[in-house]
């Protein structure tokens, strides 16, 4: 398939592997506000989170350069549908965006770096205005509903093209043969 009908293989990977990282972010997320101090997944699970938004953050960037230097698929559907698309997709990236930055700022707060496994070190900016974690952290919250609704609503948008309208925009995703 050329690239004009079907999204390439390194696309389709790092479009399948974010929404699985973003769904076991926001589960792992919601989870680990319960957890309490005496829990053996305290100090685990927060680490777990901030190590891996730090590499989708990364991954995110690189996804971004990729399609900005690689030819994508035409949007299938009506001019609104396309309209729609175009939002959506720039509104998921905005969010992320969002999610990374709230993130850093809620972890980076008390002058500490975020240690990203035991490969580096992200350097800490320290807190920059008051209640930082708290106001960061609110952000981060409404954030990822925000983007797991709309990532949903993607999700079923893409079913209804494959479904119902029949065109090929969920194939050029999952590497199908266009029709």
């Amino acid at each position: 398939m050329t690239p004009k009908n079907s999204y390439d293989r390194v696309m389709r990977t790092l479009h399948w592997l974010s929404s699985l990282v973003i769904v076991g972010l926001f589960a792992v997320g919601l989870w680990m506000v319960d957890l309490s101090y005496y829990s053996s997944w305290y100090q685990t699970a927060p680490h777990w989170h901030k190590s891996i938004g730090i590499l989708l953050a990364i991954t995110t960037v690189g996804r971004l350069v990729w399609k900005a230097t690689h030819t994508m698929p035409t949007v299938e559907g009506k001019a609104w549908e396309r309209k729609a698309a175009t939002a959506g997709h720039h509104t998921i990236y905005l969010l992320l965006a969002t999610l990374f930055v709230s993130g850093y700022l809620i972890s980076t707060s008390d002058g500490r770096g975020i240690e990203v496994f035991t490969w580096f070190t992200v350097p800490s900016a320290g807190e920059l205005f008051p209640n930082q974690s708290d106001i960061a952290g609110d952000i981060h919250y409404y954030v990822a509903i925000t983007l797991i609704v709309l990532a949903a609503g993607h999700a079923i948008m893409a079913l209804k093209h494959h479904f119902k309208d029949k065109d090929n925009t969920l194939r050029k995703m999952i590497g199908g043969n266009p029709k």
